[in-house]
């Protein structure tokens, strides 16, 4: 068993100069805890494999191609392959969500 005590995990550097910290990461998937202060928000990228999201605390404004939504805690997210995402934190409060890439992507994520 292996038991990971997120807030011990280092963020590490990013293309989008937020909080994001790698919880996990296998052959298979990685899954990423991504924390936006008030104001803070993601660049529009594309990944090369589904992604889901899961809201951890807070409340975040998620752009998945042409589509916008207001999401809170406890709400999963689906973002299809090779569409343009993004999460912003228009909030006055901290927003954290669990990112989740599965099956582990063979290329790098792509900013636009």
């Amino acid at each position: 068993m292996k038991i990971t005590d997120v807030a011990n995990v280092v963020s590490g550097p990013n293309p989008h100069h937020v909080d994001a910290r790698k919880v996990y990461d296998t052959d298979n998937a990685i899954a990423v805890v991504i924390t936006l202060q008030p104001g803070e928000s993601l660049k529009k990228h594309i990944t090369p494999v589904d992604v889901f999201f899961y809201v951890l605390e807070g409340t975040g404004i998620v752009e998945i191609g042409n589509e916008k939504a207001t999401c809170t805690k406890d709400m999963l997210i689906e973002s299809p392959a090779r569409i343009p995402h993004r999460w912003l934190n228009e909030s006055d409060s901290v927003f954290r969500v669990l990112v989740v890439k599965v099956p582990k992507p063979k290329e790098e994520t792509k900013l636009l």
